[in-house]
This record gives structure tokens, sequence and C-alpha cells, in this order.
């Protein structure tokens, strides 16, 4: 186990590099950069730019530099001393302006995983141990109605329910009162009673995709013989789902932990819209539309490393759970 945990931490390095590369030429294709769209926004403003003030701009930002050069100064700053650049439109370094949203994003998406794991997966097992009941019809279209509700929508009903019936304003990340308070338990709560809209609905649709594998994956592994012999043996239901069809069938929601923060950072941006909550979504949309490459390119990469140490630890996972991968390993 430790040499195959080593093997893939090595292996991260030059992934990392090949993602970093193609990020860097992906944010470069669009035509123009930032300050070719600041010159039209102040030309629609009925102001302007005169071509020296670009020209000295272009080299201050280094724009003027081949993508090579640029990419080489980029990653190196990066590898060296985690320096991702400088946010052309927020004019402050683009780990300053990235640090309070990641943190905010990463909890949301934590939040979001936990709760759709211990709702779906046991009801998951529930269902597919009795299928066709009522239980599993209920299961079945509470998960298509979840998966068919867009988020936006779920996010303005919840808003809606929380400001009629609690006389609650769950916009933002805190009430007016604790929004530069010191932290305290009271903080902390305010936190999380602004945070509970997305973290719900996020987790529907997880929860309602999950439901839908782990039902289908038991019902395979139910009808295997190597079940019917174990219950031959005097074993308990409840012992032998748990022991063999639950740890076999658990293995596909595992082996997608490592895509499911990207994807649910790319799902609660809409929601984070409508929410006015600070999260790296809103923040990569804007800074696409501004062109701002550098603030960009280091979401896209930060997102993609997210993705690559949640594969390692899914591989991780599924090694423990499963001893045919732990052997196949050996």
């Amino acid at each position: 186990m430790f040499a195959f945990i080593t093997r893939r931490t090595a292996l991260m390095v030059p992934t990392m590099l090949i993602i970093s590369a193609i990020v860097f030429v992906v944010i470069q294709l669009p035509p123009g950069d930032f300050l070719d769209t600041l010159a039209s926004q102040l030309a629609s403003q009925g102001e302007g730019l005169a071509d020296s003030q670009i020209a000295l701009l272009r080299e201050r930002y280094g724009l003027d530099q081949s993508i090579l050069v640029q990419y080489l100064k980029w990653i190196t700053n990066i590898v060296t001393s985690l320096d991702f650049g400088q946010s052309f439109e927020w004019n402050k370094a683009v780990l300053d302006v990235i640090a309070p949203r990641f943190w905010v994003t990463l909890g949301i998406a934590l939040l979001s995983l936990a709760l759709t794991a211990v709702v779906a997966i046991p009801c998951g097992i529930y269902v597919s141990l009795r299928q066709y009941s009522l239980g599993d019809n209920l299961a079945t279209f509470f998960s298509f109605l979840g998966l068919a509700v867009p988020n936006v929508l779920m996010t303005l009903v919840l808003m809606y329910a929380s400001f009629t019936l609690f006389d609650s304003n769950p916009g933002g990340l805190f009430s007016a009162q604790y929004q530069d308070a010191p932290w305290s338990v009271g903080r902390v709560l305010d936190l999380l009673a602004h945070l509970w809209i997305p973290v719900l609905v996020l987790a529907t649709a997880g929860t309602a995709e999950v439901v839908r594998v782990m039902r289908a994956t038991m019902l395979d592994e139910l009808s295997k013989p190597y079940v019917d012999t174990a219950r031959a043996k005097g074993l308990t239901e409840a012992r032998l789902t748990m022991k063999y069809p639950a740890r076999i069938a658990i293995n596909p929601i595992v082996s997608k932990l490592g895509w499911m923060i990207p994807i649910i950072v790319s799902s609660e941006a809409v929601v984070s819209i409508v929410a006015d909550i600070p999260t790296m979504g809103p923040l990569l949309l804007r800074s696409l539309l501004a062109q701002d490459m550098y603030l960009a390119g280091a979401i896209i990469l930060l997102l993609a490393f997210l993705t690559v140490i949640g594969t390692l630890i899914s591989d991780i996972l599924l090694a423990l759970l499963d001893p045919r991968i732990r052997h196949a390993m050996e």
C-alpha cells in the first residue's frame, strides 16, 4: 500500500505540469486579452486608453512576451513561491483574491459530499433490498425529481421559504451583525445558517444520482452466487449485506470521488450567484468574461489539483474497501 501511494503521489507531479500547460493554453485561446477588454469597456463609457498606455501596461504585465515565456514565468513562480500572478481586474495578487473564496467553496463541497454519502448510500442499500416496494418507488420518484429540478429553481424556492417561514435573509455569508465580527460560536452558527441552502441544493442532485447507482450495483451483487452461499452458511441478512454486497457495490461511488468536487464547484456557480455567496464559481465566470487570465488559470489549476488529490484518495479508499484491489497492487 505504501509503495502504491508513493507511486501515485510521484505521478501527480508530471500530471499537474501537463494540466498546467493545457490550462494556460486554453485561457489564451480567446482573441485579445484583458487590456483589449478593458479598452473596449472604457470606450463604451466614453473614455479610452491611448496606444502608448496600452503598450506600457502590456509590457508591465508581460503580455508582450510569447506564450511560452509567459507560461514558464507563471509556473516557475507557482512552484517556487506559490505566486499565481497578478489579477488585472482586481489589481491584487491572485492568491489574495482566491484564498477567502477557496475555503468557502471547499467547505460547501465537503459538506455536500458528506450529506450525499450519509443519505444516499443507506437509502440505496435499503431500496435494493426492497425492490419495487413503496419505499423503492418513492426513492425512484424523488431521485428523478432531484435530477430534473434545476438548481437555480430549487435555490429560489428554498430562499423564499426561509424568508417567509423563518423570517431569515439567507443571502450572503453572514448577517449584518456578524459581517465584521470576530469568530465566535454565534458567528459559526450564523455562517451555517447561510450555507445550508447551497449545501442542500448541491447535495440533492448528488444524492439522486448516488441512490440510483447504489441501487443498481447492489441489485447486481445480490443476484450473484456468493450471496446465496453466504446465506446458506447461516449469515444474517444484515451482516451478509454489509460484509459483502455493500462493500463491493460502493466501489463505483468511491471511484468517482475525485470528479465530484469539480462537478460541485461548477454546479455551485449558479447557486452562489443567486444566493450571493462569494465562492470560486462566480469568480471563475467573472475572470473568464474579463479575460483575467492569471486569475482564471489559477482557479482552474486549483480545481485540477483537487481532482487529482480526490482521485488519489478514492484509489486509497478502494484499496481499503476491496481486497481484490489490494491484491492487484501487490
